[in-house]
């Protein structure tokens, strides 16, 4: 039974919510902007209505697993699994041939579940940061270590500890591109296209 209630977290998370938006819309975000169908790029392509709608979906689907691994299970690791499969989902959709978005929405979703009081503070961060750098991937760069952080330093149970560092590792990884655009100075900034 576990393995089914993670593997619906999975394939919830796995719902490629922004492609589906721009389908809707007739925009193709594959080869749109940045070509990454998740919230940033809806935003930068097709403006702040759908943006914000892919951004809600997109974090409705961690905090919907966590939801699915409480009721179905109860078990913290199972919730936990719940969570992190929806990030891997959404950053490696099935739906999508093993590809999708860089799973920072979805990740805050699943702190909304498990950690509502560090969600309001990882908001916080992702918030002034992409105020002070106008780089909506410094912003969740930077909030994925915050969160780590805090999990550490209010000794929170391990298994949310080590999946909030996955889930660091997650968006770090999705985020390469971005890395090295930052690097070469070509990074677009909030606002650009």
């Amino acid at each position: 039974m576990s393995y089914i209630i993670i593997l619906a977290g999975y394939l919830l998370g796995a719902i490629p919510f922004g492609l589906l938006i721009g389908k809707i819309l007739k925009v193709d975000l594959r080869k749109a902007g940045s070509g990454n169908i998740g919230a940033t790029n809806v935003l930068r392509t097709m403006g702040i209505v759908p943006g914000s709608a892919v951004l809600a979906l997109d974090l409705l689907k961690g905090t919907g697993a966590v939801m699915i691994g409480r009721w179905f299970s109860g078990d913290p690791v199972i919730i936990v699994f719940c969570g992190l499969a929806a990030v891997i989902g959404h950053s490696f959709s099935v739906y999508l041939g093993f590809k999708g978005g860089k799973g920072a929405a979805t990740g805050l979703g699943v702190l909304l579940g498990v950690a509502p009081d560090i969600f309001l503070f990882a908001v916080l961060i992702f918030l002034a940061t992409v105020a002070l750098t106008r780089h909506v991937s410094v912003g969740s760069m930077l909030t994925a270590v915050a969160v780590f952080a805090a999990f550490i330093t209010l000794g929170r149970p391990q298994p949310y500890t080590a999946a909030a560092g996955l889930v660091a590792a997650i968006i770090f990884l999705r985020h390469r591109p971005n890395i090295k655009r930052l690097v070469a100075g070509t990074e677009p900034r909030l606002g650009e296209k």
